[in-house]
């Protein structure tokens, strides 16, 4: 089966395209920053690429919607005239809520509040808008926080803090937290292309349970053989010295605070009912586990 996949040289595309690769699928690179062509014995469009959400805020808005907006639409636009029969767009939970009270699920009524979340909604709108041609399906995929082996962030920020000795000191705040092993968006990817009975639809990607930062920082703990250390500095405090480093520009400021501390949480549940399974193949601490191991290699 020849796959269409954009955006390749990301992290998902490079896990993504070598995991289809290994299950015998034949993958067509394009680019969207250049001219295209889509093959017409293709079976499913594969659109990753996109522009993240950068958290220093120093992107223009209108970037956000030239990339992942208009550049989506016109592709769509072109899988509606051609006979792929799949199209798969990758957009984020921040699409339709960048805060979460509760669990979130498909039915939530988006309203993001950010340019990357606004864009991402957009695409997914139009996506949504338009009517589909027999034999067609269009499937709108929500992320998480997707993590593994390779990949940059802050599960690396918090493997330093631990690998380091440095205590953890946002121990005060509570939460509870979503992750996305890429074993695990990989399978579930696999499963919607070799089974044709899946609806279109919206449907968040997560692994089974959430984990809060200190059940994190516990479990980098486990995995590099470094001792954890919570400090409960007064959540008041923490905040302060954030918003110092929204001025300074230091590595904490308020938006990197939230990320670390807010709750947000999200359901597979639709995902895992339309697949038939109980259970996704590779549990929230040990896809976390692999990825922190991943960083001590380096």
């Amino acid at each position: 089966m020849k796959i269409i996949i954009t955006g390749v040289s990301g992290f998902v595309g490079q896990n993504l395209s070598t995991y289809l690769n290994e299950q015998n699928y034949f993958l067509s690179e394009i680019s969207l920053r250049k001219e295209w062509k889509l093959e017409k014995e293709a079976r499913a469009i594969i659109h990753l690429a996109g522009k993240a959400h950068d958290t220093a805020n120093t992107s223009a808005d209108d970037e956000y919607f030239k990339v992942n907006t208009d550049l989506t639409k016109k592709l769509f636009d072109e899988f509606l005239d051609s006979d792929i029969e799949d199209f798969i767009y990758f957009s984020s939970v921040k699409a339709t809520a960048d805060t979460v009270d509760g669990i979130l699920n498909e039915e939530h009524v988006s309203d993001p509040k950010t340019p990357y979340g606004k864009s991402k909604l957009f695409a997914e709108e139009y996506l949504l808008s338009k009517t589909l041609p027999a034999g067609k399906r269009v499937f709108i995929i929500r992320p998480c926080m997707i993590h593994g082996p390779g990949n940059k962030g802050n599960l690396n920020l918090l493997y330093n803090v631990v690998e380091k000795g440095v205590p953890w000191p946002l121990a005060a705040f509570e939460n509870k937290r979503s992750f996305l092993s890429i074993d695990n968006l990989n399978f579930l990817i696999h499963e919607i292309l070799k089974n044709k009975n899946i609806l279109s639809g919206i449907y968040n990607f997560a692994d089974d349970k959430s984990i809060s930062t200190n059940e994190l920082i516990e479990i980098i703990g486990k995995a590099s053989g470094r001792k954890s250390k919570l400090w409960r500095v007064p959540s008041g405090m923490i905040s302060l010295l954030a918003k110092l480093g929204d001025t300074l520009k230091l590595p904490l400021n308020s938006e990197r605070l939230k990320k670390l501390t807010e709750s947000y949480e999200v359901s597979n549940e639709k995902i895992k009912k339309a697949l038939n399974l109980n259970k996704l193949p590779v549990s929230s601490e040990e896809g976390l586990i692999k990825t922190i191991k991943s960083f001590q290699s380096k």
